[in-house]
């Protein structure tokens, strides 16, 4: 037997396999379990910004807080990087949309509350 006949013989249980080192994602973003597929394009990370005040308009911050499906929809569009479309929201898997929102209330707690929340935990 050759080497090329003992390598195509091999299991998928003999094959070594390496796992790639996570790499460290920038600030404010979510790795999405399920990512969203746009005609050729996969988005697999979705990086947010700090909304301001002009980018709530219309949208209750209650509602934002309390990851109100309409406020997230309509608020993601205008502060996620690559630009989410509503229709990417109303497709995104439940838990990676959870993720999204959890991350977006953290923009709304004052640097000195994260602080002393991190204090005390």
């Amino acid at each position: 037997m050759t080497t090329k006949d003992t390598e195509k013989t091999q299991t998928p249980a003999q094959t070594e396999v390496t796992q790639a080192e996570p790499k460290e994602l920038p600030p404010h973003s979510v790795q999405l379990d399920e990512p969203i597929k746009r005609g050729d394009q996969i988005i697999s990370v979705i990086t947010l910004r700090k909304p301001r005040s002009g980018e709530l308009r219309g949208l209750s911050v209650q509602d934002v807080l309390q990851l109100d499906y309409n406020s997230l929809q309509k608020l993601l569009p205008r502060i996620s990087t690559p630009t989410l479309t509503e229709q990417d929201v109303a497709n995104m898997d439940t838990a990676d949309l959870t993720a999204v929102g959890t991350e977006l209330v953290g923009f709304f707690v004052q640097k000195q509350r994260k602080e002393e929340a991190y204090l005390q935990a």
